[in-house]
């Protein structure tokens, strides 16, 4: 009974956190196999430790995420820039329309606030934060402990189903002798 050394990061509900494997405090982060054959509890902190484990990086993924963002990041653009043309073709007519009355537009120009304090960069748009990477590898000891554990579990559920079976123990004999 063997199962790869891949292990993807969970988080659980803080009401079902259980003891840490190695240090045995509370803790809602897991780590599960792909095939979900086996898991225990680790805390947040253990994950960095590269002593325990180490992360799978997928740079195919990241490739792919940065270059959506430089998508996004070029849409916001144009999008920016085609809505700034539209406000200055639409001054521009509203200028002809009041070329006459040119006092008013000067007064009205001084009330407004200037361009440049008009055009300043989105502030809605958090920084993002750096993920954490969501799939490692445990390193050679704890791997083989879970090995271990998983086949001493194997054993004992084995041992249990003979011990209950009646036909295990050997019968009394039936002959004299």
């Amino acid at each position: 009974m063997s199962f790869p050394n891949t292990w993807n990061h969970r988080k659980v509900a803080e009401t079902s956190a259980k003891a840490c494997e190695i240090c045995f405090k509370p803790s809602a982060s897991v780590l599960v196999t792909p095939d979900n054959k086996d898991f225990f509890y680790v805390c947040p902190g253990h994950l960095k430790d590269r002593g325990f484990c180490t992360p799978i990086i997928d740079h195919d993924a990241i490739a792919a995420k940065k270059r959506k963002e430089m998508e996004d990041e070029i849409e916001r653009v144009k999008k920016e820039y085609e809505e700034k043309q539209r406000k200055k073709k639409e001054k521009e007519s509203e200028k002809s329309k009041k070329e006459n009355d040119e006092k008013e537009t000067k007064e009205t120009r001084k009330d407004e606030p200037s361009p440049q304090a008009k055009e300043k960069p989105d502030e809605k748009t958090p920084p993002k934060a750096e993920e954490e990477p969501r799939v490692f590898s445990l390193q050679k000891t704890f791997y083989q402990q879970r090995l271990d554990r998983k086949r001493a579990a194997e054993m004992a559920k084995r041992n249990r189903e003979r011990l209950s079976n009646p036909n295990y123990f050997p019968s009394v004999p039936k002959d004299p002798l």
